[in-house]
């Protein structure tokens, strides 16, 4: 072979090997965004989880100490910086549980009208918590890994951006709000 054939093979062996490289980087931008985007829904559903709870308590339906502790506790969640929102979130997750530990706080709420839309309302809202924050986790699951190849951190493919970081918080909802225990 010639040496003009060898510079062929090797530049058409870079050229695969800068495609390759592009792409990766590509998918890591795009695990990147998908990140963000699960993140903006994540906070979507808790801020609607809190605000459903807030108007719940505060529209007279619950007894005095269940509308101050579920009022607290949501408000806490919505102000909370980011440092600490994983936190309130869990402390609202718990309030919410103690609030509606039973029954009977339930049926108390869709007695009143407008109550069955209320308790619909915050069921799908509690509901909803969980899958927007494994959606989340999972992009985050996906992006890291990806990170951790050789080839990402040897080429520095993620760039200037920070690792993304998981949203963990207790997101268990009530027994008595929550439809697969109902269904079961």
């Amino acid at each position: 072979m010639t040496t003009f054939t060898w510079l062929i093979l090797a530049a058409a062996a870079l050229l695969l090997i800068a495609v390759y490289l592009s792409w990766t980087a590509g998918r890591l931008d795009r695990l990147h965004s998908r990140i963000d985007a699960a993140r903006a829904a994540l906070d979507a559903q808790l801020l609607r989880r809190a605000s459903v709870a807030q108007e719940l308590a505060t529209s007279g339906v619950l007894d005095p100490a269940a509308s101050m502790v579920l009022h607290q506790a949501a408000h806490r969640a919505r102000q909370a910086e980011e440092e600490e929102r994983e936190v309130a979130e869990s402390e609202f997750s718990q309030a919410l549980r103690a609030v509606f530990a039973d029954q009977a706080q339930v049926a108390a709420v869709r007695e009143v009208p407008g109550g069955e839309e209320s308790i619909e309302e915050l069921t799908a809202a509690v509901r909803r918590v969980p899958m927007a924050r494994r959606f989340h986790n999972d992009a985050v699951r996906a992006a890291r890994a990806l990170r951790r190849h050789r080839k990402v951190r040897l080429f520095r493919l993620a760039g200037h951006a920070p690792s993304p970081q998981a949203f963990e918080m207790d997101d268990e909802p009530p027994a008595v709000l929550d439809d697969r225990s109902n269904n079961a």
